[in-house]
């Protein structure tokens, strides 16, 4: 049987995925058609259904939610894990809610928290993660910055105005959920905890090979540094990537529902999440 997976080319992504996508545990028959994109790109082939299996934004999630379900492993959620809205210095007082301000895609959760947090800003410029530390540095304006450039931004001489991931979680004294990995509803429930389960093996025997970053992880780092990487990789992988327990579905469910609520929607949460045995 084969199946379309998507997921990022970031450190945490090929990480949890390695073992299951390159044949390094045995995916019991399973074989899988890997697309990497950013993770705007695969929001929005969630929105059109077109993957069997994806990475995506919890910020989509309410959007999607009739085509697929939440696994319960391969999620990016954690605290001190949040976006960070960024400035040049010259810009450091400048008010948000009057400040061009770029996002990392319409759909991430990067977006929900801002918007969260700065209800009255509407000055936005939607870009790829990796373009907005040059946009701040150019002076454009404000951005919201999220993976590996929580690491760099202050060696280019951009300052933070607010963690937003700290903003969450000192309201909710939740962690922040920001991506998770869903699987089409068209699948039943016995595939749907299978590939639930070899991602958590997959996870684990990364964990067991961690020793050295292996050339997958590496070949699709974008010129990180090996310390950035393993830095990203800390950040992003933990508990909650094997699988969310009951404080992580808790976290979701409250993301989940303040984002309906923002937008208007109505939400069955528990709907949302693959059945368990």
């Amino acid at each position: 049987m084969k199946l379309s997976i998507g997921f990022s080319p970031c450190p945490n992504d090929t990480f949890i995925f390695d073992a299951l996508v390159n044949h390094k545990i045995d995916t019991e028959g399973i074989e899988f058609e890997v697309s990497m994109e950013d993770v705007e790109q695969l929001n929005q082939w969630a929105l059109q259904g077109a993957l069997d299996i994806t990475k995506i934004s919890y910020g989509v999630l309410p959007s999607v939610r009739n085509h697929y379900q939440l696994l319960d492993s391969g999620s990016a959620l954690g605290s001190g894990v949040g976006p960070l809205l960024i400035s040049h210095p010259s810009q450091a007082t400048v008010s948000v809610e009057n400040t061009l301000v770029a996002i990392p895609g319409e759909h991430t959760t990067a977006h929900g928290l801002f918007s969260l947090a700065y209800p009255a800003a509407r000055q936005k410029v939607f870009l790829r993660y990796d373009q907005i530390e040059s946009f701040v540095q150019e002076g454009k304006g404000l951005g919201v910055i999220i993976h590996e450039n929580r690491f760099t931004y202050e060696s280019k001489g951009l300052v933070k105005r607010i963690d937003l991931g700290e903003y969450w979680e000192a309201h909710t004294q939740l962690p922040i959920p920001l991506g998770g990995i869903v699987m089409s509803r068209k699948f039943d429930t016995a595939l749907q905890q299978k590939i639930d389960r070899l991602i958590q093996k997959s996870i684990v025997y990364a964990y067991a090979h961690n020793q050295v970053l292996n050339a997958f992880i590496q070949d699709n780092a974008q010129e990180m540094s090996e310390a950035i990487m393993r830095k990203h990789i800390e950040l992003y992988v933990n508990q909650f990537s094997l699988s969310l327990g009951e404080k992580g579905r808790a976290a979701v469910q409250r993301l989940l529902l303040t984002f309906a609520t923002a937008s208007g929607q109505e939400i069955d949460l528990q709907s949302v999440f693959m059945k368990h045995g």
